[in-house]
């Protein structure tokens, strides 16, 4: 007998499928009537007309959300059944159990509709290919789709209301708990707390994550973290566990909801893509609401710090850790052509190159500046504004390194002391256990032994601790007068070498924000900083070129070499001449004499007698002489005489290679330059061969 005149044979002849689902693993274990209610189903199915062994249940979604298909393995079974035409219904206790959006719910109607698969819910059964089917089943759908926006609507509404007190109860970091009351509190275990004011504590004085892991491991220094249980476990510590305790608010006392911002990617935007959110975005801030171990301010600090060591080279953004590189504004130079920031080419010589607009768009590099001179005006502005202060950073430092120090060993007495706790506990747990029980004796005398042995090796390596890689010491009196007045013997300190590259460019970063060079000449780049706070300084200079056309003031500095060499002068003093009114050489700082005298060649000022005459030798030709009547160079001939392939003796006399100066001599050149003669020789008064 049919309880639905919509049943035909054709149906019964197919497969009836009950599709169960819940949307969160959690409604799985604590919602058993909803699961129980959708599984009783079947007997809904025999009460149709279907035999048991046609009625297939597909629960693969349980725990899986219907707000898209394209997770739902159990989902795409159905469709696929159905596809196929072995479908004769598909029962669901509600059509939320099937689909939460429309997207996928009409192609599922279109497919029952085309394939004559009816559908059926708690309220009846619907033809999907009849037009009052396809509406009642529309509008059902529709209704579970609103439904869902209404319900996370409102679970999201009371969330955020509840956030913005700090009263909603997120996943707390370690050192961070909650009583009995649900109030937060800092974790009772006082070597926790240490431990974590040490990771802040060693920061601020290393100014990197990476240089803090690298103290942390030198001291043996273990980090607490928690478990997936929640306990407190002690491990080696990692660059992410480190940023993980650095980057978190809590530690700061604030509660913060909405660091990160979730997008969709993907087929059917089915797979989730979360990134980080800048501090001035995050959504919601309630500061002091939980015990800091850090004020707000220096946890804003440490924020700037981490992103300032981000080298973010091609987006323009950060400067990057200073490095031990010859580059003293390495991150802090910026490109005057196009705004962005330059890299260091280290290729024969230190460059700062603004290859970006290459990288991005193909195009020729935008600017090559050499490195030394820029660095120098910069350096050198950077002492002018320094102001005659009295030195007590050094102080500051050596007491740092003592509280830092006395920090270390405090945390290494308290790895002792919970050591010496465990060894303890375990030799109470054997003492008191039965000694014919000896099952359970040899595992606890096993955990005694072990924790003997862990005390054993953190009391040795407590013995030797780990050599320091600098140590401070308080400065004697002579260097404290030194230090008296900054200002004026940082320079001295700065090129005596007792300030490493490193220290040099954190220095710099002190009082400088950006450096914009831009070359105005071949010769010439105008450098402009920007101080901390705003102010500008514009500098004009001068760089080394590789040729003399290249200079600026090359044809008045020309005019002048002229000038005086005419009247008299001598190459040295027109060299000091030129340099006092500020011209130089293309590859120095100064005017060089060699650079004057090579001017004074080039027009044939030639001041030695003879280089006024050229010499002339009766019966003979020189290289020079013999190249310039062949139209060839004097290298050429020279390289042959070398290589033996033209044979001539050097005038004891002269010193000079002499040839004939006779029209055979000529000739058989030529016939060697044409390749017919392999080998010509000349001696001294007639030819060889």
């Amino acid at each position: 007998m049919y309880t639905s005149e919509l049943i035909t044979p054709a149906h019964l002849a197919r497969q009836a499928i009950i599709y169960v689902r819940q949307s969160t693993p959690q409604q799985t274990l604590s919602h058993q009537e909803s699961l129980r209610l959708q599984y009783a189903l079947e007997r809904r199915a025999t009460d149709l007309g279907w035999c048991p062994e046609d009625v297939t249940i597909v629960d693969a979604d349980l725990g899986v959300s219907a707000s898209s298909a394209e997770l739902r393995a159990g989902f795409k079974e159905v469709l696929a059944q159905v596809t196929l035409g072995h479908v004769g219904i598909i029962l669901a206790y509600d059509v939320t159990r099937l689909a939460r959006n429309c997207s996928d719910w009409y192609p599922l109607l279109d497919v029952c509709g085309y394939k004559g698969c009816l559908i059926a819910d708690a309220d009846g059964v619907y033809d999907p290919g009849s037009p009052n089917g396809r509406l009642l089943l529309g509008l059902k759908g529709q209704l579970s789709e609103l439904e869902l926006h209404t319900i996370r609507a409102r679970m999201t509404a009371g969330l955020l209301n509840k956030a913005e007190r700090g009263d909603l109860a997120l996943q707390l970091p370690i050192g961070l708990t909650r009583d009995v009351l649900g109030r937060v509190i800092k974790e009772p275990n006082r070597e926790v707390q240490d431990r974590l004011a040490l990771v802040f504590t060693t920061f601020l004085e290393r100014r990197s994550a990476s240089k803090v892991l690298q103290y942390w491991n030198a001291q043996d220094l273990l980090l607490p973290r928690r478990d997936h249980f929640g306990d407190v476990h002690w491990k080696r510590p990692t660059v992410a566990a480190l940023l993980a305790i650095l980057k978190n608010p809590a530690y700061a006392g604030a509660f913060v909801y909405g660091r990160t911002r979730t997008s969709r990617t993907g087929t059917a935007l089915a797979y989730k893509t979360t990134r980080h959110l800048p501090l001035d975005q995050w959504r919601i801030r309630v500061n002091d609401r939980y015990p800091a171990y850090i004020e707000w301010e220096t946890f804003e600090r440490i924020q700037i710090m981490l992103q300032d060591n981000y080298a973010e080279y091609d987006r323009n953004k950060t400067r990057g850790m200073p490095r031990p590189g010859k580059a003293l504004l390495h991150g802090i130079v910026a490109c005057g052509e196009c705004g962005h920031k330059m890299v260091v080419q280290y290729k024969g010589r230190t460059e700062y190159l603004c290859n970006y607009l290459r990288a991005q768009h193909g195009v020729p590099v935008c600017q090559l500046i050499p490195a030394d001179a820029v660095d120098a005006a910069v350096v050198a502005a950077f002492f002018a504004a320094m102001t005659p202060v009295e030195l007590d950073a050094y102080a500051h430092a050596v007491n740092a390194r003592h509280v830092a120090a006395a920090q270390v060993d405090h945390a290494h007495q308290q790895h002792l002391a919970r050591l010496r706790y465990e060894a303890e506990l375990a030799q109470r747990q054997f003492t008191r256990v039965d000694p014919e029980n000896r099952l359970v004796a040899s595992e606890l005398e096993g955990r005694w032994e072990a924790a003997l042995r862990a005390l054993q090796q953190a009391e040795a390596a407590y013995a030797q601790p780990p050599p320091q890689a600098h140590v401070l010491v308080p400065l004697p009196p002579e260097l404290q007068a030194r230090f008296a007045a900054i200002g004026q013997h940082l320079p001295q300190l700065w090129q005596e070498g007792g300030i490493g590259q490193v220290h040099k460019k954190a220095l710099l970063r002190t009082l400088i924000e950006v450096v914009v060079v831009h070359r105005t000449a071949s010769d010439q780049v105008q450098v402009r900083i920007v101080w901390k706070g705003g102010e500008t300084s514009t500098l004009s200079v001068p760089v080394r070129v590789g040729s003399w056309t290249a200079r600026t003031g090359a044809a008045e500095m020309e005019a002048v070499i002229l000038e005086q060499s005419a009247a008299g002068t001598s190459d040295a003093a027109i060299a000091q001449h030129l340099t006092a009114q500020g011209y130089r050489s293309p590859l120095a700082d100064v005017v060089l004499p060699s650079t004057v005298r090579a001017v004074r060649y080039r027009h044939r000022l030639l001041r030695v007698r003879h280089q006024s005459h050229p010499r002339r030798i009766a019966g003979y030709l020189t290289v020079s002489q013999l190249a310039q009547q062949l139209g060839l160079t004097p290298p050429w001939i020279y390289d042959r005489i070398h290589k033996g392939t033209i044979q001539v003796a050097k005038d004891r006399q002269r010193q000079l290679f002499l040839f004939p100066d006779r029209p055979e001599t000529r000739a058989q050149l030529q016939h060697l330059r044409d390749g017919s003669l392999q080998t010509v020789c000349f001696g001294p008064d007639e030819p060889c061969g």
